[in-house]
């Protein structure tokens, strides 16, 4: 059994299978097992190019009567380029077609970062740059106001589209400042989390205000080798303290910080398309790793950020856009 995170109105199973960077064709599979062994919380979005493929594999349990709509809470998020109040219905409603569901437990939007639209009809998901194919393409701002955004992700809900609004990569400023206009409180906070960045002060925020947090690559720099974002090096299972409660406790380095994230309160979303690794992350909640633990990976903090758009953008899309400090 999957316990859940308390939410302002609901409960959210606390380990969801994160989505990003599962190839299309893999996609609708590894949904399927992961309902299979008892996945409950699966975490989508337009930008990671998959969710029709997603969605066939929600369509395939709920054939096999795997599990019911009901059972599943399912997460989407807001595109960049969708921010305008005009096009957040629209956005929606794609992410809703295309994961073959009448509503979505949780719309997040996806980063305070609002860039110019492209229609759906002329390329989908749009990403980051604005023409691919241009001389020199780059992202092109289109300055939103937040709070133009989130009127409109409130309207989702009296809709009835979507049941819980929250927001991603939102700074404690940002989050103050959403709170002062909100009709409709953010019922999640998503942000990067694991042992080299553990943003303590942002999570006690959120939760002195009954906004839960999902951390996203829970495992740190597992995510973004691949990306040449992160090498070997960094990967925070090799840590003495790592394995050596992992020893202690027969269970996998990557377990082990698995349940610090779970046992410090927040939801997490690790991915995999293993069905091995499926089964894995999810037995967490058999065994607990001590005070003196917590505290010894809480200690390994470096403040170290994978997921910059401070760095990548400039890299990967010649614009330069921070949104930490």
């Amino acid at each position: 059994m999957v316990k859940a995170i308390n939410l302002a109105s609901s409960e959210m199973p606390s380990v969801g299978l994160g989505l990003w960077k599962i190839e299309k064709a893999d996609a609708a599979q590894v949904v399927v097992d992961a309902i299979e062994v008892g996945y409950r919380h699966l975490d989508s979005a337009a930008d990671y190019g998959n969710e029709i493929e997603v969605g066939e594999g929600i369509s395939q349990s709920l054939r096999a009567g795997s599990c019911t709509r009901d059972d599943l809470w399912i997460t989407s998020k807001l595109w960049n380029t969708f921010h305008r109040s005009e096009h957040v219905e629209e956005a929606c409603r794609k992410s809703l077609s295309d994961l073959g569901v009448d509503y979505l437990d949780l719309y997040l939007i996806h980063f305070p970062i609002s860039l110019k639209y492209v229609p759906i009809e002329f390329r989908y998901p749009p990403e980051w740059l604005f023409d691919p194919g241009g001389p020199s393409p780059k992202m092109e701002i289109d300055p939103v106001p937040l709070h133009e955004t989130w009127v409109a992700m409130e309207r989702l809900v009296d809709k009835g589209l979507v049941k819980n609004i929250g927001i991603c990569n939102y700074t404690s400023g940002l989050l103050h400042d959403l709170l002062a206009y909100a009709r409709i409180k953010p019922a999640m906070l998503q942000i990067e989390s694991h042992p080299y960045l553990t943003q303590d002060k942002l999570i006690q925020l959120a939760q002195d205000n009954d906004i839960a947090v999902t951390a996203f690559s829970p495992l740190g720099a597992l995510s973004y080798v691949a990306l040449g974002m992160a090498g070997e090096d960094d990967s925070v299972l090799n840590q003495n303290c790592v394995k050596e409660a992992a020893q202690r406790l027969e269970r996998s380095p990557a377990q082990i910080c698995l349940r610090w994230g779970i046992q410090r309160g927040t939801a997490i979303i690790p991915k995999t398309s293993r069905r091995e690794r499926l089964l894995e992350n999810l037995a967490l909640f058999d065994f607990e790793l001590s005070v003196d633990e917590m505290a010894a990976i809480s200690s390994l903090n470096i403040n170290k950020r994978f997921n910059d758009p401070g760095d990548f953008c400039q890299l990967a899309f010649n614009t330069f856009y921070p949104i930490y400090d």
